[in-house]
């Protein structure tokens, strides 16, 4: 199995990686139900240290940015507390983890807010999946509220607070999930943009809420401990633009102005958040597409197996590769690689909820049943 491009270092920003594999975020949906990280959350982080860099599962900044019940949460004092109890575990094993802070939008319920008030996006457009309650029931997606534009100067702040409680929590940096239909891609695009002020019609406009993000968050941690991620081409929750990859290259040109210390695109070809396994091949690479708009290293997710990931790397595509499904079912997934050992499958029907089965029980190779 040619992997060895897998496995040499690589410096983002602040932060030196020993290799290339990249625990992508996963939704998880395990914290306690107050969104708090837990000590299974701290053992299932642990398990996979040996990844060159951990990416949590998106945790919110404000009860208004939550998504999915048992989701962690960095906006209360308790839960920047349960997040250090897994920074700890995954630093005592010589391990590097960054949070993503993110905020849902309209993928969100009244039942998961504050005061049951309903979701918001920057306009009043349904989504096209379902919402789940704060029960797991699956239910029709309620209409958001669209944001007045005096609102989007706090959520601006929260964000940055978001950043400021995950550095405190012991993490190594932060990501913004500008990706998967979440707020920030919400405002991108303008099938969910229809708004007239500042902050819709034209591409720069659409694109302030995320640079205006990222310039807080950059000036409160460092824009060397800053990531993104993006999802060009990107369909899930029935988000879509009229002209992505004229948007996207626009916005990775500016975020690589900023100099953040990396960028993470997720692929187009892969499915949907893992609900299925199949394949959109005639999808544009994204990585090969806007590797010329950004300066620093990138960051290439979704559908990749150990060698089109190697590979993805020798074409310089990619300067590292974020694994999902394989990292659920693999906890030693880069000594998997490097020995070129089997891998276990993962278990679908154990992704989202639950308790340690399908989270903390896959076996790593050669254990003891």
């Amino acid at each position: 199995m040619f992997t060895e491009a897998l496995f040499t270092s690589l410096r983002l920003g602040a932060i030196q990686l020993p290799n290339r594999i990249i625990m992508a975020p996963l939704t998880r949906m395990r914290a306690n139900a107050q969104n708090v990280a837990t000590a299974l959350n701290a053992e299932y982080y642990a398990q996979r240290s040996s990844a060159g860099l951990i990416i949590s599962e998106g945790t919110a900044i404000s009860p208004q940015a939550q998504g999915y019940p048992n989701a962690p949460g960095i906006y209360t004092a308790d839960q920047t507390a349960g997040w250090r109890t897994v920074t700890d575990a995954v630093h005592a094993r010589g391990g590097r983890i960054i949070m993503q802070i993110a905020h849902n939008g309209r993928n969100s319920h009244s039942s998961l807010t504050q005061d049951g008030a309903g979701p918001v996006a920057p306009s009043a457009v349904l989504p096209t999946i379902p919402a789940l309650t704060i029960d797991f029931q699956q239910v029709p997606a309620e209409i958001p509220r669209a944001l007045e534009t005096s609102e989007i100067a706090d959520i601006v702040r929260t964000f940055r607070q978001g950043a400021e409680n995950a550095m405190e929590a012991g993490f190594d940096g932060v990501e913004l999930q500008g990706a998967n239909s979440h707020l920030i891609e919400q405002f991108l695009e303008n099938g969910t943009n229809q708004r007239t002020d500042a902050y819709g019609g034209s591409k720069e406009n659409r694109a302030r809420f995320l640079l205006e993000i990222v310039e807080a968050v950059a000036a409160a941690i460092g824009c060397d401990r800053l990531g993104v991620r993006l999802s060009p081409f990107g369909q899930y929750g029935g988000i879509h633009d009229s002209h992505p990859q004229e948007l996207f290259h626009f916005v990775i040109s500016e975020l690589s102005k900023r100099r953040i210390a990396y960028l993470h695109l997720i692929e187009a070809r892969g499915s949907e958040i893992g609900l299925t396994d199949d394949l959109h091949v005639d999808a544009p690479n994204n990585a090969a597409l806007f590797r010329s708009a950004f300066e620093g290293p990138l960051l290439s997710a979704a559908a990749y197996t150990p060698e089109s990931a190697a590979e993805a790397i020798e074409k310089k595509h990619a300067d590292a590769i974020a694994f999902g499904r394989l990292f659920i079912a693999n906890p030693d997934l880069v000594e998997r690689i490097k020995t070129n050992k089997p891998l276990n499958p993962p278990d679908r029907s154990t992704f989202y909820g639950g308790g340690a089965h399908g989270y903390t029980d896959y076996r790593s190779y050669g254990a003891a049943a």
